[in-house]
């Protein structure tokens, strides 16, 4: 269908099944045609159509990116040998299960394009660490990853392209997997150098905390293991060891939450950063509906960070996107240009909870309530959630 659509001039992005089943598809570098398909019902069952369209043409964003991060833009662009691509793509099946999978808890970047953040009690030791062990590396790009998330990074990490940062983070959680204390890996960056590799040395500190460089040729991994790590974090062993105390939670013990908060998801929009997070409540009153369990809060949270994003909030373009792929995208924004305004705050009520979104001009506050709590106090609820974040920890 879509050869004889491109044939009779017809730009076909997408088809649909009888019983709700979608497949999506993208050419990228007029080489690569990438193709998803789900089942039908969506994401946990409650997804509209043009929200898992949505979903599905950031993940083929995400896997070709993937693809050019690990084996670089030419190439992808210029197959020369199938069965060799074939063979060398293989290197990539770890990146792309993350995303297909998307089943690690609290990590939302591969959907926003944020890099999913962790606010630690003490971040001016870890950036000035962070920040002399990559000037000692002979590198500008340095992060600390605990948990899976950014607790600190030099400048020029941040200056990264936001989806080059989240497929950096997806990368050092598959190196940490594999089990290795150090290692030395060769990256493209899909916009930023797509067609000269890096290093990336990244190397384990303790149990859930590593430290990474993107550098050139300098120093060999075995200088950086044996003279600079010693030197730039054994005396920050303690606060490591605190960072790693604020868990799932991603927020210091300085930030007080409300009670009444299931699940956030705050994104700085200046920064492309995002910190997230659900509690977890062991106290269920009698008589009241069933507490709902943790999966179950990100994959609410997810849908409504969705559903807020291709109706009613601005999303942020991506780099290095063409005419013809933002006219496919076009089609998720056209519930919005039924509004002469921009929408600043919108709330969602289900049969399991209540949602409500809040955006300024550099925040969107994504949250999740119990249904017992009024509908009119939502905004009190966010506006108090989002000023207590930010006051204490300046994000």
């Amino acid at each position: 269908v879509h050869m004889f659509g491109g044939g009779q001039g017809v730009v076909l992005s997408c088809c649909e099944t009888q019983d709700g089943g979608k497949v999506v598809w993208r050419v990228f570098q007029d080489s690569v045609m990438l193709i998803a398909v789900t089942a039908g019902g969506g994401a946990g069952g409650s997804s509209s159509s043009k929200e898992e369209e949505a979903r599905l043409q950031r993940l083929l964003e995400n896997v070709w990116n993937c693809m050019v991060l690990v084996l670089g833009q030419d190439e992808l662009a210029n197959v020369r040998n199938v069965e060799r691509l074939k063979r060398d793509l293989r290197s990539c099946f770890s990146l792309i299960d993350q995303l297909l999978e998307d089943r690690q808890e609290g990590i939302l970047g591969n959907l926003t394009h944020c890099a999913d953040s962790l606010l630690p009690p003490n971040p001016t030791l870890l950036q000035d660490a962070v920040q002399g062990f990559a000037q000692a590396a002979d590198s500008e790009f340095g992060c600390l990853v605990v948990h899976g998330r950014i607790a600190a990074a030099t400048e020029k990490w941040w200056r990264l392209a936001p989806q080059e940062v989240v497929l950096l983070s997806a990368l050092m959680r598959s190196l940490s997997a594999s089990g290795s204390s150090s290692c030395d890996y060769p990256v493209f960056l899909p916009h930023g150098s797509p067609t000269v590799a890096h290093r990336l040395l990244r190397f384990h500190l303790l149990p859930g905390a590593d430290v990474c460089v993107l550098c050139g040729p300098t120093p060999s991994l075995h200088r950086a293991e044996s003279g600079l790590l010693v030197r730039f974090w054994t005396p920050l062993v303690e606060t490591l060891r605190d960072c790693l105390a604020v868990g799932e939670r991603c927020l210091p013990g300085s930030v007080s939450l409300r009670p009444d908060v299931l699940a956030l998801l705050l994104i700085n929009r200046e920064t492309r950063r995002s910190v997230s997070c659900v509690r977890t409540s062991t106290n269920h009153p009698p008589g009241q509906p069933p507490l709902l369990s943790k999966a179950r809060c990100w994959e609410l949270l997810k849908l409504f960070y969705i559903f807020s994003t291709t109706r009613y909030f601005t999303q942020e373009e991506t780099l290095c996107v063409s005419p013809e792929e933002r006219a496919q995208r076009s089609s998720t924004e056209d519930f919005v240009l039924g509004f002469s305004h921009q929408p600043l705050q919108c709330y969602l009520v289900s049969e399991e909870c209540k949602s409500y979104g809040l955006q300024t001009p550099q925040h969107q506050l994504f949250l999740l309530v119990p249904l017992s709590v009024p509908t009119f106090a939502l905004r009190t609820v966010a506006t108090q959630t989002l000023s207590d974040i930010v006051t204490a920890t300046g994000f």
